[in-house]
């Protein structure tokens, strides 16, 4: 507003120079000039400086802001109860801590800037305006009023419209984090499709609420645009009319009120987008609060000395049903002591409530002291009791830490084994003890659990780390890691939940061995199926359907015969051979030494898995395309839109010359000031209906604007997301397994980065082609009417406001990597720690959690500040320079108009058209940020798309061209050697193995023989270094990934359920309209799971809940064999699929498996023997090789390692 002031001074000088009666002296116009200059230099200094601390300061705090927020957020979230983290589907707050977040920070940063600098600009012009002329600014600004009704009209519809496409949105990431967190089974079910339909359906919505807002952009733009125009031609006739009427004498007042209602405007209409901003940041916020200010429980309580951990625990009388199916029971009217110092164990059939009284002792869920009118609390009642104290009186966090758990699906974090054990530490004295103290304590917890002498055989040692959720180790690794965790700080209280589930026989021994080491004189409470582990407890408790039917010690139990613990035994039971051939000497050495040779080949069974992908499916490194590249890539691909592109291409014309006729309308006007007569009004009104007439075709090109740029943008995104996440689905699994590729990172990617390229591809693209035409068309006018003061402007100016462009867009650049790179681990690091919300309530991490979260926000914030710190100096020279130029014009014009080589006219043209083509510029530097952010999300997009990998010559199983008619098929693995890139050992040496058509295999072996890398090899998620893998005589890397994957079915060690249906879930691998409700229902029979089904209120289409939530491990188990069963496989493939089974269970599936061994051939991975002991072929893996074949019977008879194993796993030795 300031620079109006001297705008007006100076054209009041030069009109007094210029005049009939020159009133102003050369030499008074000279220092008119000089002074002029002088103030817009000093402006632009001061704007520079005042344009620095802003950029600074809102950067720097909307990181911080938005840091807290994300910080908050976190903690609030783990301060909820675990049934209220139940319900949170996976994604969501991935999505929530990345769009979300990412939207907030935008309105309070440079929205939040842009709003009050706009701000500002309206208020400092409307008091300048009002010092020269308060009755000329009163009607010049009635162009106001219309823009404040417009927004006050639409923008309450814009804002209902922006909240649900931002809830499609987090809808959207919640589906594709769950998807992605489950890619094996999606590959191996060959769902890849019907996920992306899943997904896609979010997307599509999100577009159809998006393409609503179009309309009412345009009806807010067009009218907006029109005032500001019109504005011109009002304030031009009135002025002209007071001139007349002698209320003033020269143009000054009017080019000062003129133009400083005319910044009012434009100020106005540059409020909008920050508003829009601030509002979508308002939503945002909304999102974070409602967990913020949601209500926490109090988990304060009595802790010791006044109470002791060491005391018998008591259920009495407890009924539960979960909150996701309070019609439900599980517990019913139970009662169960628990003997201070003592081991009770817990057994029963899959969902008799054996792991829910764990969640009941470690207060995930609470019970209500009476019953209660409500139906969610009305089957949660009943007490327990620690030392006669209700439970729910202790000290949460203290109740805690006197807890080891080890959970029946073990969790771990991303980061290094000695780190994943250490955190067993927390709450505990030793949690801020020294260093060296600690890493003995852990060293000491992994001899204990016997996961020392695999952990010394890795490279790195404990500094290993473990990957996604551990996915670099194996099950029993994995298992190992979780009891020394559990047993690190010496608790109390211990609660093994299927603690040795997932361990090998040898492995099962030596832990069980440590775990009766560690129970001695403490509390325990052990579940398991597996009766061989609970022989030793003082008391074993029998559940069946949520009531105790049997307790008593082994030897008690089993001496009732018939009963339910002496069923479930005699199910487990092994057949040995005769006691004469047992008297034969064991090979217990050779079984250690296959051991410790595997331990050595550390890597197999998904251990450390590799972090790049194999060689046919090698990433190309990322090219680095500069922005026209990219830009014309991607604008090429969305030609099917032309006729919205060729829209918004004729309404950016329409928009950018404007400027350039506005300039010459505005100097016409102007020399109307240096005319007297009675044709003066006349010319008045003839440039004003110019005015009212340019003001028209703006408003029409706004509204054409509005509606295809929104249009286009919607669509874009729609496209890319689509795009994106299909290029992610169709990577092989390998590509999962790298550091940068985890489940959060990947959902943070898919979800920002379309929509940064929809910023440039849609609405912002088409600014920044009004804004290039903006400043042709000025530099265009200004040639013809003043070539010379152009040419001088353009080589003095112009090369500061290019390099300060280009070096803005590349700085930002940089700084959009940083912060997506940071981001991007954060999100990682918080989707994990959610994911792991009851490993981390157990092991009260929560404090540690978000501590960690902190330290990743404020690095960031650091690295941030120091790059801020100096770029932002750029920026807001960017900002400023057009101040120089103008102060630079104006004492170059004023000379040459002091030597009368130009008049008035044709400076005030190149006067304007400099001003609107700096202000087209500085709009266009604007975008750098959004062109920056563009670039990098088009980059990855692109590299996404370009790293596919190659199915070979592509033979289809679908077409009869393998094999015959039968369902068996031949498998042989051929001199196979493997290792993951990332691993100089191998984990395969040169293995054979041939099934033959129709068998039962099963491979056996110790923990990280190669087991559950054959299997991986099977469905082709890896491609072996060498040797070969054949398929009815075909090499498996000649066939059509897609239909060799529908002749196989897998069972994997922990089920996949998504948060969907129990239908959709077991039919994922099928086409649903082409499966009958007879062949459901019958595979449901098979995996013993049916007559569960039908029990629910709803059956089959009862709701899983995330992550199957509110299904026991078994019950989960059972329905991932029937969605295996229900694809009729040619080959089947189970790895560890019946380790959650109760025995009855396992026993019938197992007869299903048997029974239909026929139809296909089986592959079996197992460690419990008894499941595999009717197998055609056993084949016993050490080293990575074959160590002993044979059938039950013959590898009995050789007293091997099989002999060993067996030995350890008979309940009747």
């Amino acid at each position: 507003p300031q620079a109006n002031s001297v705008a007006g001074h100076m054209v009041g000088s030069f009109t007094g120079y210029y005049g009939a009666d020159a009133a102003t002296t050369a030499d008074m116009f000279k220092r008119a000039i000089s002074t002029c200059a002088l103030y817009l230099v000093g402006l632009f200094f001061i704007r520079l400086v005042l344009d620095y601390v802003a950029y600074v300061g809102f950067r720097m705090s909307s990181l911080r802001i938005s840091a807290a927020i994300r910080l908050e957020y976190m903690r609030c979230l783990f301060g909820q109860p675990v049934s209220t983290l139940d319900l949170l589907p996976p994604g969501q707050t991935a999505a929530i801590i990345t769009i979300t977040a990412s939207i907030l920070q935008i309105g309070i940063s440079e929205k939040l800037s842009a709003f009050l600098q706009s701000l500002s600009t309206v208020i400092a012009a409307l008091v300048i305006a009002m010092s020269y002329s308060w009755s000329l600014t009163l009607i010049t600004s009635s162009g106001l009023v219309l823009i404040t009704i417009v927004y006050a009209v639409t923008t309450p519809f814009l804002v209902k419209l922006l909240n649900e496409v931002q809830h499609a949105d987090i809808q959207a990431s919640t589906t594709a984090n769950e998807i992605f967190g489950s890619i094996r089974m999606i590959s191996a079910c060959g769902a890849e499709d019907k996920m992306a339909k899943r997904y896609a359906g979010w997307v599509d919505e999100s577009r159809r609420r998006g393409l609503r807002m179009s309309p009412l952009i345009a009806l807010q733009q067009a009218p907006i645009q029109f005032a500001i125009y019109g504005t011109f031609a009002l304030s031009f006739w009135y002025s002209l009319k007071m001139y007349m009427e002698l209320k003033f004498n020269s143009a000054e007042t009017l080019i000062v009120v003129l133009m400083s209602v005319m910044l009012m405007t434009t100020s106005i209409g540059g409020i909008t987008s920050p508003l829009s901003a601030a509002a979508r940041a308002a939503g945002a916020a909304t999102v974070f609060y409602t967990i913020i200010d949601a209500p926490r429980p109090n988990t304060s309580g009595v802790k010791d000395p006044e109470v002791s951990a060491s005391e018998d625990i008591v259920l009495e009388h407890v009924n539960f049903a979960y909150p996701t199916r309070p019609d439900m029971k599980i517990l019913d009217d139970l009662s169960i002591r628990f003997p201070a110092g003592k081991i009770t164990a817990i057994v029963g059939p899959s969902g008799s409530g054996k792991s829910t009284i764990v969640g009941l002792i470690e207060r995930w869920y609470e019970l209500q002291a009476e019953e209660s009118n409500d139906i969610s609390l009305h089957w949660r009642n009943g007490s327990i009791t620690v030392g006669g104290r209700p439970l729910r009186e202790l000290d949460l966090r203290w109740w805690r830490t006197q807890i080891g758990l080890v959970q029946q699906e073990p969790f771990l974090f991303n980061n290094s084994i000695y780190k994943n054990v250490e955190f067993g530490l927390i709450g505990t004295e030793w949690e801020d003890a020294e260093l060296e103290t600690k890493k003995e304590l852990v060293k000491r917890a992994c001899k204990e659990a016997f996961a020392d002498e695999f952990i010394s055989r890795l490279p790195e040692g404990y500094s290993t780390i473990v990957g996604d959720a551990g996915i670099k180790l194996s099950g029993g690794q994995r298992q190992r890691l979780a009891i020394a965790r559990s047993i690190v700080k010496r608790p109390k209280i211990l609660i093994l939940d299927e603690a040795t589930s997932s361990i090998d026989v040898r492995g099962e021994q030596m832990v069980q061995a440590a775990l009766d080491k560690v129970s001695k004189n403490r509390t325990t409470i052990m579940i398991a199926h597996r009766l061989a582990t609970v022989k030793r407890a003082d008391n074993i408790i029998v559940l069946r359907k949520g009531k105790m039917v049997q307790q008593g010690t082994h030897d008690h139990l089993m001496a009732q015969e018939g009963g339910a613990y002496w069923t479930l035994a005699t199910a487990q039971q092994l057949v040995m051979a005769s006691e004469d051939e047992e008297d034969e000497p064991p090979m217990l050495a050779e079984m250690e030494v296959a051991e410790k040779k595997s331990m050595a080949t550390i890597g197999t069974d998904s251990t450390l898995l590799d972090t790049t992908t194999n060689a046919d499916n090698a990433e190309l490194p990322s090219k680095s395309r500069g922005f026209f590249s990219s830009f014309g890539l991607l604008l090429r691909e969305q030609m099917t839109h032309w006729p919205w592109y060729l829209l918004l291409l004729f309404s950016a014309i329409g928009g950018g010359a404007s400027q350039p006729i506005q300039a010459y309308l505005f100097a016409t006007e102007l020399t109307l000031f240096q005319l007297w007569g009675d044709w003066l009004p006349a010319l008045a009104g003839f440039w004003s209906l110019m005015f009212v007439m340019l003001a028209t075709f703006v408003a029409i090109s706004y509204f054409a604007l509005g509606w295809s740029s929104s249009t286009l943008a919607f669509h874009i995104t729609h496209y890319y997301r689509g795009e994106y996440f299909h290029n992610i689905l169709s990577k092989s699994v390998a590509f999962f397994d790298a550091d940068d590729h985890s489940v959060g990172a990947l959902t943070a990617r898919l979800a920002t980065d379309p929509s940064q390229l929809q910023e440039l591809l849609g609405t912002n693209m088409a600014f920044v082609i009004i804004s290039i035409l903006n400043v042709v068309g000025c530099l265009t006018i200004s040639f013809y009417f003043g070539w010379k003061l152009t040419i001088v402007t353009l080589c003095s100016s112009m090369p500061l406001i290019v390099a300060a462009a280009f070096f803005r867009i590349r700085y930002e650049t940089q700084f959009e990597k940083m912060n997506n790179k940071v981001f991007a681990e954060s999100a990682k690091f918080a989707t994990e720690s959610i994911g792991a919300f009851r490993t981390v309530s157990a092991l009260t991490l929560e404090h540690t959690i978000t501590k960690r979260y902190e330290t990743l926000l404020q690095d960031h914030i650091k690295n941030a500040f120091w790059k801020s710190s100096w770029t932002t100096l750029i920026f807001a020279m960017a900002d400023s320079i057009s101040l120089l130029c103008m102060a630079f014009v104006l004492w170059y014009g004023g000379n040459l108009m002091l030597n009368h080589e130009y008049y008035p006219f044709q400076y005030v043209v190149v006067y304007i058209a400099v001003l609107q083509g700096g202000m087209g510029a500085g709009q266009w530097l604007s975008y750098g940020p959004n062109i920056a952010k563009a670039n990098v999300a088009a980059n990855r997009i692109i590299d996404m798309r370009t790293r596919d990998h190659f199915d070979g010559k592509l033979i289809s199983l679908d077409f009869g061209n393998i094999g015959d008619n039968d369902k068996g098929v031949r498998i042989q693995l051929q001199n196979v050697w493997f290792r993951y890139p990332t691993r100089d050992v191998p984990i395969l040496n040169g293995l054979s193995i041939t099934i033959e058509k129709g068998q039962f295999a099963a491979i056996v072996g110790p923990s990280g023989s190669g087991k559950t890398t054959v299997i991986s090899l099977l469905e082709r998620f890896y491609t072996p270094k060498a040797g070969r893998i054949l398929y009815n005589g075909s090499d498996i890397s000649d066939l059509c990934l897609s239909s060799y994957r529908k002749e196989i079915s897998l069972v994997a060690q922990e089920p996949n359920l998504f948060d969907a249906t129990l239908r959709d879930n077991i039919l994922l691998g099928v086409d649903a309209d082409m499966t009958t409700e007879e062949e459901l229902h019958q595979a449901c029979r098979d995996a013993e799971i049916h007559d569960f089904i039908v029990s629910l209120p709803d059956g089959y289409n009862t709701e899983v809940g995330t992550r199957g939530v509110s299904l026991s491990g078994g019950q989960k188990q059972r329905l991932a064999i029937a969605r295996a069963l229900i694809r009729n496989p040619r080959l089947l493939l189970l790895d560890e699929a019946t380790s959650n089974l109760d025995a009855e269970t396992e026993k019938a599936v197992q007869a299903v498996f048997e029974k239909n061994k026929k139809n296909r051939t089986m592959v079996v991975v197992a460690h419990r023997l008894a499941t595999v002991q009717n197998a055609d072929v056993i084949f016993v893996l050490g080293d990575g090789r074959v160590m002993e074949k044979g059938d039950h019977a013959s590898l009995l008879r050789k007293r091997g390692l099989y002999y060993q194993m067996c030995q350890s796993q008979a309940l009747d030795r």
